[in-house]
């Protein structure tokens, strides 16, 4: 993409703004496809107050996964334009290093934002740590398997070792719960059993930031977010069963939220050196603690007009426009309007049927429309 400042006007607010008129300083445009310059050469250093230096720094791209943005976004080159605030918000997120809440209605493509950046940015794949009300910080960072730590060293010293005293290696040294038949420490293979969550896996120390998507904020439990606090504003995270072992094993490779890749922890610690580009996604429905909101910005993200969603149907089906699409638009901002919840996942639900060579005829579509636009407040208030 061209690093000119695009022109043509933008939605911003239900009002056009010209683009060019205060997007000079935007690194992220929103404006689709992706950018030939690498972020490191475009990205400003960060306020001193959030400047971090992990290492050793993690070498090479991070891990990419095209088909899973493709899945989500559609076609690269489509033209899924953003407002100027929503611009406005993540460049600002980008300079300061700090986490953006998104918040709006259901369905409305708050978490899509994290893959568009992403994709924009060259910032390869999208973490994704998705809340639940049971969800805790010590998930997003990382997962220790202690039972099958134990059961592995069980197989091992049955195959292996000649009975001996529980605990206990043939020359009478302690095993730490972990026998090796060549007679190690048994802390060898710790790093087997320890895997990174998304979280902790987007600490780990970068030139670049990877994109950490925590999606479904509210129905997190209250002390979430005042747990999370440490995590985002120290940009480190402590592994005790590792810090226990540093004294006889000061680097353990661990496994990371990423497929097949692996991380080398030193001394116990993860600190990064480029703050995440975090996304947290919230219909709103609940109050956040005010320390938390301090350590992030806030973006509020309003239903897509008309234009928007013609952007969003394009990228995803490469035929099917015209006047039956442009009527179908318009009929379901109709009956938004009218009150209710819908998401832009049933517009899009729609338009495969109704584009489906062996989708319904003409008799049922209607009775077909009815039920798939139906509100969301709806469902099962019956």
């Amino acid at each position: 993409m061209s690093g000119d400042v695009p022109r043509e006007p933008r939605v911003s607010g239900g009002a056009l703004t010209p683009s060019g008129a205060d997007s000079d300083w935007w690194i992220y445009r929103g404006a689709g496809g992706t950018s030939s310059a690498p972020l490191a050469d475009r990205l400003p250093p960060p306020p001193p107050w959030r400047d971090f230096d992990g290492g050793p720094v993690l070498p090479g791209p991070p891990p990419q996964d095209d088909a899973e943005i493709r899945r989500r976004l559609g076609a690269p080159d489509a033209m899924v334009r953003t407002s100027t605030d929503e611009a406005d918000m993540v460049n600002a997120a980008l300079f300061l290093r700090r986490p953006l809440i998104v918040t709006g209605p259901p369905g409305i493509g708050k978490s899509s934002l994290a893959h568009r950046v992403s994709r924009e940015l060259g910032l390869g794949r999208v973490l994704r740590w998705t809340i639940s009300s049971r969800s805790t910080l010590k998930e997003g960072l990382y997962a220790y398997d202690a039972i099958g730590r134990v059961q592995d060293a069980a197989a091992r010293g049955a195959l292996h070792t000649p009975a001996t005293t529980e605990g206990r290696l043939p020359d009478g040294s302690a095993t730490d719960g972990a026998a090796r038949p060549d007679g190690a420490d048994g802390l060898r293979g710790l790093g087997d059993f320890v895997q990174l969550g998304p979280l902790g896996t987007a600490l780990v120390p970068r030139e670049t930031p990877r994109v950490l998507l925590i999606d479904e904020f509210d129905k997190a439990d209250t002390d979430l977010a005042n747990d999370l606090l440490g995590a985002f504003e120290d940009g480190e995270f402590h592994i005790p069963e590792l810090s226990r072992v540093r004294s006889r094993m000061p680097e353990v490779e661990v496994h990371t939220d990423d497929p097949d890749d692996t991380f080398v922890v030193h001394r116990g610690r993860v600190r990064c050196r480029a703050f995440p580009f975090v996304v947290i996604t919230s219909n709103g429905e609940r109050t956040l603690p005010p320390a938390f909101l301090r350590r992030c910005l806030t973006l509020e993200m309003p239903p897509p007009d008309a234009d928007r969603l013609a952007a969003m149907l394009a990228a995803q089906f490469t035929s099917g426009e015209g006047t039956e699409r442009a009527t179908m638009i318009r009929d379901f901002l109709s009956r938004a309007l009218a009150g209710g919840v819908l998401a832009a996942d049933q517009l899009m639900n729609a338009e495969f049927l109704r584009t489906s060579p062996s989708g319904p005829d003409e008799a049922s579509w209607n009775r077909l429309l009815h039920s798939l636009w139906r509100r969301l407040d709806e469902v099962g208030s019956a």
